[in-house]
């Protein structure tokens, strides 16, 4: 038998808060948040923030992000989450200033350990560090460290680090070229 589920088991305190506490936040989540009009960008860090995320200043989420564990997120300021970006934080997300995430961006913390039957869960924290750009449709996996200023282009697959100042493209993401900053 490859996994028996019947014996699969949450560890305790793996979500960092109480059961009720997650369903409150998803209640708020699928009404007050994703309701919101875009222009409230003020409302929907008010609402992270109080479910516990760090957010910075100037941070533009929109309103179909989906967020399963506010608590387990850090925005730095200025940074831009677009339309329908998941951030699946069963462990921490930790997202640097001015990084400019696309739309449908999947930030994946969780995963299950397919060597034992009972498929236990876990999690690895990922990073992207400042003035990074994650173009539409990027997959970080768990574990993941994007380096600073690093562009992933769209519809890439981040398994591994990624090096600061480089372009990447690709599944799995592959180097490109260097990024050269503006002097504008």
């Amino acid at each position: 038998m490859y996994q028996d589920l019947k014996n699969f088991k949450t560890p305790v305190n793996f979500r960092g808060k109480s059961k009720l506490f997650v369903q409150i936040w998803w209640i708020v989540e699928g009404t007050l948040f994703a309701m919101s009009p875009q222009f409230l960008y003020g409302w929907r860090r008010f609402l992270l923030r109080v479910f516990g995320a760090h957010i910075g200043k100037g941070v533009f989420i929109r309103s179909t992000v989906k967020c399963t564990y506010p608590w387990k997120v850090s925005i730095g300021d200025y940074s831009w989450i677009g339309e329908n970006c998941i951030l699946y934080s069963l462990g921490n997300i930790s997202i640097g200033n001015n990084v400019a995430v696309a739309h449908n961006v999947h930030f994946n913390t969780g995963f299950h350990d397919y060597t034992k039957t009972s498929f236990d869960i876990g999690a690895k924290s990922i990073l992207i560090e400042d003035e990074c750009w994650l173009a539409s449709d990027v997959y970080i996996a768990p574990g993941v460290t994007v380096g600073r200023g690093a562009i992933v282009g769209a519809r890439s697959s981040v398994f591994n680090n990624l090096e600061a100042g480089n372009i990447y493209v690709g599944s799995p993401a592959k180097f490109l070229k260097k990024r050269e900053p503006s002097n504008l």
